[in-house]
């Protein structure tokens, strides 16, 4: 049973890390497809630090997805 939660919390993490990094990806484009454009620099600063989150969530759920990988093997 324990195996069976552990798959499925693995599961969760590998399509939180999907989109989480679609996500990311999305905002790093949306920054730099505005480096040529007049922009206001408080909206170009939540931009940034929206993306410095995702990021940060992504190596957190890296982490978390690597424990319950050892966990399965038995590592």
């Amino acid at each position: 049973m324990v195996a069976h939660k552990t798959v499925d919390e693995l599961l969760r993490a590998d399509d939180d890390l999907e989109r989480l990094r679609r996500e990311a990806a999305h905002l790093r484009r949306e920054i730099a497809e505005r480096r040529d454009a007049p922009r206001d620099p408080e909206e170009l600063s939540v931009a940034l630090s929206a993306a410095e989150e995702q990021e940060a969530i992504i190596a957190w759920l890296v982490a978390r997805r690597e424990k319950l990988q050892r966990q399965l093997t038995g590592v």
